[in-house]
């Protein structure tokens, strides 16, 4: 089955510094059937204000991945550990038995990011936190792994027997993927307009699926098309 959860349908959160849709429900968002999909439990769609972001908190037992859409987010936490993803871009944190952490848009410009997060396979253990760059010429054309607890190489690893892939696609391409039995796939294009199994999902809307032995996936129109997609256990 497949199920497109569109845009306009999305809780949403609004401040003065951030403009956040929520794929599922997420803080005082309670929407009947949104409450995440397989292990996923987070999609977040942020906008955040320049020279804004999220201060000092805590998390633990999450895995919780930052695919950069526009902009750039610089990253620090208790840990000493620093840094700047820019577009395109991931960072993956796993929380553990707890991490103290701080989200900011330091430009001068709007950044734009979604927020994944997936439990864990297991609670506890220390907190780590990393990022890498993924050029976008790299994934043109087929889906690579950017976040993996499955071994996928050059991925982000995360402790959870899940894997989060992005791809680059062109107007005409026609890209497929497996679906292992019970897993349950969650695909989101950042930009640019796809059929999902013969269904049309538009930049930012989600597309649910389950009990599917393969996804295929095919840029609409004239734009070129750039996706995400979440393979997760139940």
């Amino acid at each position: 089955m497949i199920d497109v959860r569109r845009f306009d349908d999305h809780p949403h959160t609004r401040l003065p510094w951030l403009d956040a849709y929520h794929h599922f429900n997420f803080g005082p968002h309670r929407h009947v059937g949104r409450n995440g999909w397989g292990s996923l439990l987070v999609w977040n769609d942020d906008t955040i204000e320049p020279h804004t972001g999220f201060d000092l908190h805590g998390h633990r037992d999450m895995e919780i991945i930052t695919y950069v859409r526009d902009g750039a987010i610089t990253h620090k936490d208790h840990l000493g550990n620093e840094g700047r993803t820019e577009a395109g871009d991931v960072q993956v944190m796993s929380a553990g038995d707890g991490i103290q952490h701080a989200e900011h848009n330091r430009e001068d410009e709007a950044t734009r990011i979604f927020q994944i997060w997936i439990a864990p396979s297991k609670a506890g253990g220390s907190p780590q936190w990393d990022q890498a760059s993924f050029p976008k010429e790299d994934r043109s054309g087929s889906l690579v792994a950017l976040a993996s607890g499955q071994g996928h190489e050059g991925a982000l690893p995360i402790r959870a027997d899940a894997a989060v892939y992005g791809a680059t696609l062109t107007p005409g391409d026609v890209i497929t993927q497996p679906v292992a039995e019970g897993r349950y796939a969650y695909l989101v294009p950042a930009k640019g307009d796809i059929r999902v199994n013969g269904e049309a999902v538009t930049a930012r809307e989600g597309a649910a699926l389950r009990d599917v032995s393969e996804i295929k996936i095919e840029v609409i129109g004239d734009a070129p098309a750039e996706i995400l997609l979440a393979d997760v256990p139940a």
